[in-house]
């Protein structure tokens, strides 16, 4: 018996649990942050592009084709989940610091 309690110890102390929740809830915003990307934002920036399907947007040079559709649809997404992440953290810190004091 114990060591299960001993693993329990470390599920809490090491705050594993949290964690794997943490993980979960980020898989799940992945999927909301690219369909936002790719089935609301991409759309009205299709507008501007020329041939209207971002995906497919390339520039060549050349035998060089570049495919900056689809990484702009990529950079726009990592933007917007750094943002995310930056804010959580931004928020946990501040809380973390008034804990301390």
């Amino acid at each position: 018996m114990s060591m299960l309690k001993e693993f329990m110890d470390f599920l809490y102390e090491y705050k594993v649990i949290a964690l794997a929740i943490a993980f979960i809830i980020g898989v799940a915003a992945t999927q909301l942050i690219q369909s936002l990307v790719n089935n609301i934002l991409m759309p009205i920036i299709t507008f501007f592009i020329p041939g209207g399907a971002w995906q497919e947007a390339t520039f060549t040079i050349g035998p060089i084709v570049i495919s900056w559709g689809a990484f702009l649809g990529d950079l726009i997404y990592f933007i917007i989940v750094a943002l995310v992440v930056f804010l959580v953290a931004k928020k946990v810190l501040k809380e973390d610091k008034v804990a301390k004091k």
